[in-house]
């Protein structure tokens, strides 16, 4: 047998307290009993009852529990990893405080509405690289995404094909280790949609062969930011400001290709809850079980046979003196 519940100092305290004040109500029962030369033995009767439903009250509050069985617990999991553009446009201030800050904290959002499925972070450029594994462990995660900033890869411009390649070699070798369990699988780019790379309808059709979905979160306005560059900002080979604007289509196009949806996040909206919400209604497409050993808490005994003392306490009455 187990118990759901423990006794603690406060329930001993209390019972403790009970029993002396009950030990000082029988002692003046007594001593009427005794001046009137009578003999209540239904006293003591009633000591003994309501010690034992008391007894069988806090037995209940403890939840005793037995009959282990095996049970089959089906769980809705999915691998998610997010993928985030570290190129130096993402430092556009056309979004408050800048494209990444934006999407740090968006990506904060994202990962507590999660936090029972795995989620792995990746970081990419022209290039892309696994900044954490597919993990549980949300304060590992935070602590990634804190540290996100556009000089952490070498400088160059957007490619999405390394970041949909990696994605694939990743799912690819999670799905051959745990062949027994199926959960969705979903990417979430993140990027101002300025893409200079190629390859990417193939790595696409690939991705989608594979049941892998990308969702796609474009950040950064139409109008465009200027790029912060130590005390001033970017400049061309003319020497003139580069102004960087949201590019929406080559996102819209990964997405519609494997299946998944475009959201966005300027000035004005974001869309992180519409995209927490289209990742959610896949859940139920794919899912694990697991078998557990379960108890089932027989509190319902032990508390009806109290009630039943409780009754029979109230229909017998104390008569100290006879007359």
């Amino acid at each position: 047998m187990t118990w759901y519940q423990s006794i603690t100092l406060l329930e001993i305290l209390f019972g403790t307290l009970f029993f002396v004040l009950y030990i000082g109500y029988l002692y003046r029962v007594w001593k009427v009993a005794s001046f009137f030369k009578q003999r209540p033995h239904v006293v003591w009767f009633k000591f003994l009852l309501r010690h034992l439903y008391l007894l069988l009250i806090i037995i209940a509050i403890l939840g005793p529990s037995f009959g282990a069985m095996k049970k089959e617990i089906k769980t809705i999991g999915k691998d998610l990893y997010i993928a985030v553009d570290l190129s130096k446009s993402m430092d556009a201030t056309d979004v408050q405080p800048s494209r990444l800050g934006k999407a740090k904290h968006e990506i904060q959002r994202l990962i507590a509405r999660f936090n029972s499925d795995r989620i792995g972070l990746m970081v990419f450029s022209n290039d892309a690289y696994i900044q954490s594994p597919l993990t549980y462990d949300q304060n590992a995660l935070q602590l990634y995404i804190q540290t996100l900033h556009t000089n952490l890869l070498p400088y160059s411009g957007t490619d999405y094909g390394p970041v949909l390649q990696l994605t694939l070699d990743k799912f690819s070798a999670g799905t051959q280790a745990n062949l027994e369990q199926q959960k969705a699988k979903v990417l979430v780019l993140i990027s101002d949609g300025e893409d200079f790379g190629g390859n990417v309808e193939q790595l696409a059709e690939k991705l989608n062969e594979q049941n892998i979905r990308v969702y796609t979160l474009g950040i950064g306005t139409s109008d465009g930011g200027r790029i912060p560059v130590g005390n001033g900002f970017k400049r061309n080979k003319q020497g003139k400001i580069i102004t960087t604007s949201l590019n929406a289509a080559p996102l819209i196009q990964l997405a519609d290709l494997t299946g998944g949806q475009y959201f966005e996040v300027n000035d004005r909206v974001s869309e992180v809850s519409k995209l927490i919400s289209a990742i959610n209604r896949i859940e139920g497409e794919l899912r694990e079980s697991k078998t557990v050993d379960v108890t089932a808490n027989k509190y319902i005994y032990p508390l009806a046979l109290a009630l039943l003392l409780v009754l029979l306490d109230v229909l017998i009455t104390i008569k100290v003196i006879r007359i």
